[in-house]
């Protein structure tokens, strides 16, 4: 796959029910965070708030979200039923996504973005 110019070109490389669950990420990080800005990194979508905030990609048989190191360690226990590493949770294609845990990994991020940017301002 050739390294796509927008997030829209990107989402549009996959199937139907595939572009509906990266949709579905992109909507949730721009409803929670409006002023992230959205951008390819990578070579995935991304949003970049005071920072790099969350990363989110297609694969043939599973989503991969990807909230950073912190991301995962703050939500462990919850992501435990995924399989994911140090930065990483891969969501299968063949379930629905778990929208308020994915939620609340974004405010989660969101929030901890915020708190870097205060102290580098000091």
């Amino acid at each position: 796959m050739l390294k796509p110019a927008s997030v829209d070109e990107y989402i549009k490389g996959f199937p139907v029910e595939t572009q509906k669950k990266l949709a579905q990420i992109r909507n949730a990080v721009k409803k929670l965070s409006p002023t992230a800005e959205e951008v390819i990194s990578y070579g995935m979508p991304a949003f970049k708030l005071n920072g790099m905030l969350v990363f989110y990609a297609g694969y043939e048989k599973h989503i991969g979200f990807y909230p950073t190191p912190s991301g995962i360690a703050a939500f462990k226990k919850e992501l435990s039923v995924y399989k994911n590493a140090k930065g990483s949770v891969q969501f299968p294609l063949d379930k629905p996504l778990p929208m308020t845990l994915i939620n609340n990994i974004i405010k989660f991020r969101i929030a901890k973005n915020l708190e870097t940017a205060k102290t580098k301002k000091k």
